[in-house]
């Protein structure tokens, strides 16, 4: 049986030959991971050596419950059995309307939300893209304001509105439209920056032009697992009403029952105007992302923003079973709490042996901080050698960031935490040795 790490067979280097040779210099969480996958199942995937790891990634969020759901899966086959339209376009087909049906039924009228639903390209980027697009025309008004360390996407009106340097330096050319505001907490617990925006916005002389839009998301996935406080979030939608702009809430990461509720924005209790959604929208993993737009400023004239892979009949399917599953009542809510509290707890451990490290996040949304991008580097490495995928997020990746399925079992979730722990206190180990 192979050891954790053990990839010195031929069939390894054979298939990591076919990539270097073929793919772009672009791959990015492959370099993290010297392993080939084959194949998934919960919150566990498995290597073609055999190995099996526990998934603290989970797509980056695209998988909030876990690989291949025997439901979705279930229902996905039966659909491509009966020879079901893979690929419509924006037609009306019975799986749209299924899901439509469904996630009004159980996620937008229990919270008193009358949104339309947009189906955009297949990813986040489209989603966003097609919000600052509609405020735009909305309000007449081309500036957007955006906050630091937030991340909307690498397609260039989304990027425009992402901070960070790294993901900003690829155009050649200006990334126009947007003006950036500190988040909350960004310039310490002393300073307010919603005070700082609605003063900003009030100041004819500022240079802030009157925005269209004001886009923020109430946990910064990428941007190192800040949370806005609900107080903060309720200052901002107001002043955004005050001041003629739309509120855009991206719930790409944070949504789907990651970061408490299903949307993220609920527990501060304010309904924002455009809700761009992908990832674990679909629950399986398959391309899928929506824009919610209240009624009232669906202006849209027909094909005025479209894509051609805007109806992937497949994630229609799965997403109607997942919202089916987990979201009809209030159980997997309470049951995602609950193991928040453990993420939580292990992650407290784990920060007694970091010296100057942090917890961050909420929900099951949550990281720890552990100052340089070096350090989580080497801890998430080790926790790889052990048996552990996971990954880093932050403005320079010093946030060891937990993002494991919602549906993993509690074993499974505390055997990953002592894992990472295994790996922090190895890690810390070695740096204080070194500085001696």
């Amino acid at each position: 049986m192979p050891k954790w790490g053990d990839h010195m067979h031929s069939e390894h280097f054979g298939r990591q030959a076919v990539f270097e040779r073929n793919e772009s210099k672009v791959r990015s969480y492959c370099r993290s991971f010297d392993a080939v996958f084959r194949s998934a199942k919960g919150s566990f995937v498995q290597a073609s050596g055999g190995e099996d790891y526990i998934d603290f990634l989970a797509g980056c969020g695209s998988l909030n419950y876990g690989h291949n759901d025997p439901d979705m899966k279930r229902a996905l086959l039966d659909y491509v059995e009966r020879d079901g339209i893979a690929h419509g376009l924006d037609l009306y087909t019975d799986a749209k309307a299924d899901f439509l049906e469904v996630f009004r039924r159980h996620v937008l009228d229990p919270r008193g939300l009358d949104h339309r639903v947009q189906f955009t390209g297949p990813t986040g980027a489209n989603a966003v893209e097609a919000a600052m697009k509609l405020a735009r025309k909305v309000t007449g008004r081309t500036n957007i304001i955006a906050f630091t360390n937030g991340f909307h996407g690498v397609t260039q009106g989304a990027l425009a509105a992402t901070g960070n340097r790294g993901n900003r330096i690829g155009p050649a050319i200006p990334l126009a439209g947007v003006s950036r505001i500190p988040y909350d907490g960004y310039l310490g617990p002393q300073i307010d920056t919603a005070d700082l925006l609605d003063r900003m916005l009030g100041d004819a002389s500022s240079g802030i032009d009157s925005p269209a839009a004001i886009l923020l998301e109430a946990v910064q996935g990428e941007g190192g697992l800040n949370a806005a406080r609900p107080e903060w979030m309720r200052r901002v939608a107001a002043i955004a009403r005050a001041h003629g702009a739309l509120l855009i809430v991206d719930e790409i990461q944070a949504g789907c029952g990651r970061a408490g509720g299903f949307f993220a924005f609920e527990q501060s209790g304010i309904v924002p105007d455009l809700v761009p959604m992908a990832k674990s929208l679909s629950g399986y993993g398959l391309p899928m992302a929506a824009l919610l737009i209240r009624p009232e400023i669906d202006v849209w004239k027909p094909g005025e923003h479209n894509g051609t892979f805007r109806g992937n009949q497949h994630a229609f399917v799965t997403a109607r079973v997942a919202i089916e599953k987990f979201w009809s009542d209030g159980a997997f809510e309470a049951e995602v709490a609950r193991k928040a509290g453990i993420v939580h707890d292990g992650l407290a451990r784990i920060a007694e042996q970091v010296p100057g490290s942090r917890l961050k996040g909420r929900g099951m949304m949550q990281g720890i901080d552990v100052r340089t991008g070096e350090m989580a580097d080497a801890i998430c490495a080790a926790a790889f050698r052990d048996g552990l995928i996971i990954e880093t997020s932050g403005p320079v990746g010093e946030v060891v960031k937990v993002l494991a399925p919602l549906t993993t079992p509690d074993e499974v979730l505390r055997r990953g935490l002592d894992i990472l722990a295994r790996a922090a206190r190895t890690v810390a180990g070695q740096r204080a040795t070194a500085a001696e």
